[in-house]
């Protein structure tokens, strides 16, 4: 929720959790408004808020509410203490307070992880390294700031200078990416995260296979190792043999038209193309999904298919495959590696179906000889050779 917070002559917006504890939110004020916790007065509709572990929900701190902040020993005469004190102890205070959110946001610290492990490391492990780390990158972060303003400087001392300009613009544009980021990291931390294909389990001619479901695939595609490790090749029909493009290519071997695939508690029954040399063990396509009625739910995170919801695979359960998944080139309708090939336009083949049969198959988007051999495969049915077509 969003709060505006009211310091003196000036007000700000801060984004926080209703679950954030006030003492987190003091430990927070204190970086914002330079008011040490202990002396930090908030007042939200003229009461004042007490109670370090309350949350601001249970305080009944509600989006867009006004927060007043006053400070208690303004009106006091100066203490004959050291002024650095109760600087360091709320500098040591708002460094613990960053410490704990950082542990607190998981995406955040694997981010942290990757970029500086050390930091992370202290986190989670020594407070005081942590501190010492993170001002020591602080002081790095403002000396390059610095270096940055006197290059702009020099290079603003001629304004007639289009490469100048240029190198201007040019800063101007990394400083707006890196605003963004920084934005993101903050409100959006999950979106520098990994994200892991959809996978379940399933079960094909009595074989165990972890399948990836893909509604971008048009058709499902099963790998050579995979059809033989199943038992299916002896069903191979060759007549559908061809090659697949899209990223790369692939050879397809033929496909398998009726296949008993256990999915959950049903069984049901699907087709599969089997493609040589594709990475992935089976691809779970647009054909069966729409075939069978599912609905991939991301909310449920799961595949459901009536009234049942197969949960999909966690991530220490993916298959290898899963770390570097391999594209699987498209088996485009009715392309054939013997029309791809050629460079030449061929002789018309003679047919043995009429010509309006062999035009309305063309209309769809195909060769003549490709639609030869189509109505061929479908024994001259031109409904049937369309099915396939697009199949």
């Amino acid at each position: 929720m969003q709060l505006t917070i009211v310091h003196e002559d000036d007000s700000f917006p801060i984004e926080v959790d209703q679950s954030m504890e006030l003492g987190s939110l003091h430990a927070l004020l204190e970086l914002e408004c330079a008011i040490p916790v202990e002396r930090q007065v908030l007042l939200v509709d003229g009461r004042q808020l007490s109670g370090a572990k309350e949350s601001l929900a249970a305080l009944g701190l509600k989006t867009n509410d006004a927060l007043y902040i006053r400070d208690a020993q303004r009106a006091r005469p100066p203490q004959p203490q050291p002024q650095q004190q109760p600087q360091q102890k709320g500098a040591d205070s708002a460094m613990e307070a960053r410490r704990r959110q950082l542990l607190g946001s998981p995406e955040v610290l694997r981010e942290l992880e990757r970029t500086h492990p050390e930091i992370a490391e202290a986190a989670r492990s020594d407070p005081a390294r942590f501190g010492e780390l993170v001002g020591r990158l602080q002081q790095e972060q403002q000396a390059a700031a610095q270096r940055q303003q006197a290059e702009l400087e020099r290079l603003n001392a001629d304004p007639f200078d289009v490469e100048a300009q240029r190198r201007i613009e040019e800063m101007i544009r990394q400083e707006n990416i890196m605003r963004n980021m920084e934005v993101a990291l903050e409100h959006n931390p999950e979106s520098f995260a990994s994200v892991t294909m959809l996978y379940i389990d399933v079960v094909v001619n009595g074989r165990p296979v972890k399948a990836m479901v893909d509604s971008g695939a048009q058709a499902t595609v099963m790998s050579l190792d995979c059809a033989e490790q199943c038992g299916i090749m002896r069903l191979v029909d060759q007549r559908f043999a061809g090659e697949a493009r899209g990223v790369g290519r692939a050879k397809i071997l033929g496909r398998v038209h009726n296949a008993q695939l256990l999915l959950g508690r049903q069984a049901l029954m699907c087709s599969f193309t089997v493609m040589e040399g594709a990475h992935i063990s089976l691809l779970f396509g647009l054909d069966m999904l729409k075939r069978h009625q599912m609905c991939i739910d991301l909310k449920r995170n799961a595949l459901v298919i009536g009234d049942e919801a197969i949960e999909f695979l966690p991530e220490h359960q993916l298959p290898k495959e899963a770390d570097h998944p391999a594209p699987i080139a498209a088996p485009p309708p009715g392309e054939t590696p013997s029309s791809s090939s050629s460079s030449a336009a061929p002789e018309q083949p003679p047919s043995k179906y009429a010509e309006d049969v062999i035009g309305a198959v063309m209309a769809l988007g195909t060769t003549r000889e490709q639609a030869i051999h189509y109505l061929d495969a479908a024994g001259g049915n031109p409904e049937v050779a369309a099915g396939m077509l697009f199949s």
